[in-house]
């Protein structure tokens, strides 16, 4: 598309929208063409043939109705939209499904020759014409049965025709369904919406790829079909197999030897988008695009082929992860937890179980602002985490990643020992990737916040660090080694009283104190999803008692993610 006159273009937005006294206008040029008929006003389709040369690409301009029919003989595409009417709100709509079944005799099927004489008996045509139906549309049929409908508990499917004397010339036929059992018959409307809604697509792309294997002249090279928010009214079980039982519609019947289209799904459901093959996934993205040499910015979109993904390697200690390795772990992972992650504002990576249960409450306390946002929380362990940076990274999809200390002695990294032991080292290897240099624990505490700010603005990177506690009259340092641990520590006035519980007394003396916690924190009868469940079961709105706090490094992480993705304008809605 480019514009027909610019010239004229400016003219009439001055006209609509002048330069207003501050040197502002009203509304920006985009608004003015977003009124009715202004995009179509002002701007044609242009068409061009692209030339290789020693000097570059070299674009000629073509005829329109050259270009047009050249672009015509290399593609058609088909659309099956997201508003495919299949409610059953009135009359009009309820027979939707009998239209669908009627245009796809008429164009793909053999047809019967209507009677002469179709008054006179009527009744005769009508069994005729629902024999004739019943032979020919046994193929459909049966490539429907093979989607999983209907089934066992659903009635089978049956077209009769109802012909009367007014249209018995024009035909008419509409879809009823027949009870296996009792057979009797019930009409269209009788059935659920996502029954209708997967049969109707089935119909419609079968219908345009048979049409295209049937242009007789001049066929298309190739055939592209789009289907628009396929998940509407479809559970997640049907949402999950969708694209294979389309492919299945395509290619039943068809020779090994006949062309194939090409079927574009646009989606906002992760269950479709669990089923394909990641290179196969275009991620939409909106962003605020730079308008170049103005300074100014407008909303636009980018496109991400997962295809040109590559994570990189990972060497971090003992640890080495290839390129194929960690793009293998990706697609795993993905698979098995599906991809909520392409539909998100921002993502959260935590260890384990314990910080995903105790984090949606951590987000109302600490970082309220964050549950207006699509926020993905992935629980990755400590070991994994790095190897979703690049992937995020690629997607422009901010992240915060909460991680353990997880303190060692340094001379053995299979003995834990308390954060505030002397030369401890970090064994957790996310934080040794993200914070190349040293290991040191000491060092890891003193970094600064801007520290943990890292790939571009892009990620937050927060474990535990020392914090300055009044216990027991006096203040005292501790430092948590997980997150169990911290929360301990800065709830201590809790577990002081019974509020909530390590199983454990709480000592008076500060030192012992630690002591205990540390021991029972790291003994195999700590049972960690126990806790969190009794944290979260605690609650203050009922009890009159004051909520527990959100450790400090959690929160800090939290506040960042919020500051984030409340800056930049980050789409609340995603395509895949």
């Amino acid at each position: 598309m480019e514009v027909e006159d610019a010239a004229e273009l400016w003219t009439k937005y001055d006209q609509a929208f002048p330069v207003q006294g501050d040197g502002q206008r009203k509304r920006k040029l985009v608004d003015f063409l977003a009124l009715e008929g202004n995009l179509k006003a002002h701007f044609k389709s242009r068409y061009y043939s692209l030339e290789n040369s020693a000097t570059g690409i070299v674009s000629t301009p073509l005829d329109p109705t050259e270009g047009k029919k050249t672009l015509r003989s290399l593609l058609r595409v088909d659309f099956v939209d997201a508003q495919r009417n299949i409610d059953d709100e009135n009359a009009t709509r309820s027979n939707k499904l009998s239209e669908a079944f009627a245009a796809y005799y008429q164009r793909n099927l053999e047809q019967a020759e209507a009677a002469e004489e179709a008054v006179a008996v009527i009744e005769q045509n009508n069994q005729n014409l629902t024999n004739h139906y019943l032979e020919h549309f046994q193929p459909l049929m049966g490539m429907i049965a093979e989607l999983g409908l209907p089934s066992p508990n659903d009635r089978a499917m049956k077209i009769v025709s109802t012909l009367s004397s007014e249209v018995a010339l024009r035909g008419s036929a509409e879809l009823f369904y027949v009870d296996a059992t009792s057979s009797h018959e019930l009409p269209e409307a009788n059935n659920g919406l996502g029954f209708k809604n997967l049969v109707f697509m089935a119909i419609q792309i079968d219908n345009f790829y048979k049409q295209w294997l049937a242009t007789d002249e001049n066929r298309p090279l190739c055939q592209v079909i789009f289907v628009e928010e396929p998940e509407v009214h479809l559970h997640a079980q049907v949402q999950q197999t969708f694209i294979k039982q389309m492919w299945k519609v395509l290619t039943q019947g068809a020779g090994d030897t006949a062309p194939r289209p090409q079927l574009t799904v646009t989606t906002h459901s992760s269950h479709v988008l669990d089923a394909v093959d990641f290179s196969k996934i275009r991620y939409f993205r909106r962003v605020d695009l730079d308008d170049e040499g103005t300074g100014n910015s407008y909303p636009g979109s980018i496109v991400k082929s997962l295809k040109e993904f590559q994570p990189d390697a990972i060497n971090v200690g003992d640890l080495a992860i290839s390129v194929d390795e960690a793009l293998a772990f990706l697609k795993k992972y993905l698979r098995l937890t599906h991809c909520d992650l392409f539909f998100a504002d921002a993502a959260i990576l935590v260890e384990g179980a314990v910080e995903k249960l105790l984090l949606p409450k951590m987000i109302d306390l600490a970082a309220d602002g964050l549950n207006s946002k699509y926020i993905t929380i992935l629980e990755v362990g400590g070991a994994y985490s790095m190897r979703f940076a690049k992937l995020l990274e690629f997607l422009g999809i901010p992240y915060l990643v909460i991680t353990d200390i997880d303190s060692v002695d340094p001379n053995n990294n299979r003995k834990g020992c308390k954060a505030t032991d002397a030369g401890c080292v970090t064994s957790n290897a996310s934080i040794k990737y993200f914070f190349e240099g040293s290991d040191l624990v000491s060092d890891l505490t003193a970094k600064a916040d801007a520290d943990h700010i890292q790939a571009g603005d892009m990620r937050f990177v927060t474990f535990q660090k020392k914090i300055e506690i009044a216990y027991g009259g006096a203040t005292h340092v501790f430092h948590g080694r997980t997150l169990e641990e911290a929360f301990v520590y800065e709830n201590h006035g809790l577990f002081s009283i019974g509020a909530l519980s390590i199983g454990k007394d709480i000592p008076a003396d500060a030192a012992d104190f630690h002591q205990v916690v540390w021991e029972r924190i790291k003994s195999s009868t700590f049972k960690k999803t126990e806790f969190a469940m009794d944290v979260l079961a605690r609650d203050p709105d009922v009890e009159g008692a004051a909520p527990w706090a959100v450790p400090e490094y959690i929160a800090v992480g939290l506040r960042w993610l919020e500051a984030r993705v409340g800056d930049k304008p980050i789409a609340g809605e995603q395509n895949a």
